[in-house]
């Protein structure tokens, strides 16, 4: 997008999130105020200018038009068991944290009404999303507590492989999900969980989406066949979307979008471990890291332009009312350009009007879709739940 009518563009698109805001299917603020300040809420005043340190803060959230965050509850796979379980927990804990101290921007939701409550009244619906299947602990009832506390959808799996499912960057154990693993979609779609397959392998994809009887999530993943990476989604999983009746947001993670990042990325990463440091590390030091690295070897840069090709190519294989947008904003050190935090959605929007895409199709990206897969697992789970109670399977019986 450039030249003569960007402005127009701009205006236009920010006209249209008046109406139809942002869901936007995964931000790591949780995990960052975990990182960074023990989850001190007083030094982060979320109501206040916090771009020195965050993507994230509810000016920004504002000024980008969203109105629906899906926060990621996310623990890192270094934690297993009990230790899991209960850093979710924290994490759980600081989002409600902040959506009761910010009330009067925030809105506490868990269903679609509950969304369409919040835009009803000028609030951002805050949602909550687990990501990493092993923060369950192996346990079912572990499972349906994560629920009752207000999450809304799991990750099955994060970057490494778990007990019951293969991830997309880690080595394959289960051939996709085991037998427990199984089980575990169909008490979330009981639930009424929805099942997040980003960060998976693309045969736990196509597990899932045989077993599960209600639509899936894929909460910041973009197309493979744009950019050859193992976190995005393969040109038959999006065909199959229609069928199932699911959502595939396009995230912004450059690395994930932009071919020529990859190979950077790895370097990049590599770079970080030698100096101590998780590569998923954005804090002071990691970024101050990062920064030197990219001052010597200079960062290929993705735009907004990126991903709306992924979103083309995601619009014209799974069709439109299957694709949304999840930023990934606050779990990654770089960002496309004018995408730079939560408050670059218009530039995407504008880009998108540029390639002729119409308000009712925008308002299905950015909103509808995500309402739609929501309350679509809603009714199954009502259904379900008439015919079948709580599963007591463990792994043990099932994977033996």
């Amino acid at each position: 997008m450039a030249g003569a009518g960007t402005d127009e563009l701009l205006t236009r698109a920010r006209e249209l999130l008046a109406a139809h805001p942002v869901v936007d299917g995964h931000n790591d603020l949780p995990w960052a105020l975990r990182e960074q300040v023990r989850y001190d809420l007083s030094r982060r005043d979320l109501a206040a200018d916090q771009s020195a340190y965050l993507h994230t803060d509810l000016p920004r959230m504002r000024a980008g038009g969203v109105g629906a965050q899906f926060w990621s509850v996310y623990v890192t796979t270094s934690l297993t068991g009990d230790g899991a379980v209960c850093a979710c927990l924290e994490q759980i804990d600081v989002v409600r944290q902040f959506t009761d101290r910010w009330s009067g921007e925030l809105r506490a939701a868990c269903t679609a009404d509950d969304m369409e409550a919040a835009r009803a009244e000028g609030r951002i619906a805050s949602l909550m999303g687990a990501e990493g299947g092993h923060s369950i602990g192996n346990s079912l009832a572990t499972l349906r507590a994560l629920y009752q506390l207000g999450v809304r959808y799991m990750t099955l799996t994060h970057n490494d492989t778990i007990d019951w499912a293969d991830s997309a960057t880690d080595e394959p154990r289960h051939d996709g999900l085991s037998a427990f693993g199984e089980e575990v979609v169909r008490e979330m779609n009981r639930l009424g969980m929805l099942v997040d397959l980003s960060h998976v392998a693309a045969s736990t994809m196509r597990d899932a989406l045989r077993v599960s009887e209600a639509p899936v999530l894929f909460s910041h993943s973009s197309a493979r066949a744009v950019c050859d990476h193992p976190r995005n989604i393969p040109d038959d999983v999006l065909e199959a979307l229609p069928g199932n009746g699911g959502v595939a947001m396009a995230t912004f993670v450059p690395k994930f979008v932009l071919p020529a990042a990859v190979e950077w990325t790895a370097a990049a990463d590599e770079n970080m471990r030698a100096h101590g440091l998780h590569h998923l590390n954005t804090g002071p030091r990691a970024m101050e890291i990062h920064r030197a690295f990219e001052a010597e070897h200079p960062r290929p840069v993705a735009t907004a332009a990126t991903v709306a090709d992924h979103l083309d190519h995601m619009r014209e294989t799974a069709g439109i009312d299957h694709i949304g947008i999840g930023g990934d904003y606050d779990g990654t050190a770089f960002t496309p350009d004018r995408l730079d935090d939560v408050a670059g959605y218009p530039h995407l929007v504008a880009e998108l009007l540029a390639r002729r895409w119409s308000q009712a199709d925008l308002a299905k990206l950015t909103w509808h879709n995500a309402v739609r897969v929501l309350r679509e697992a809603e009714g199954v789970a009502r259904d379900l739940q008439q015919r079948r109670g709580p599963s007591i399977a463990t792994i043990d019986q099932l994977d033996g």
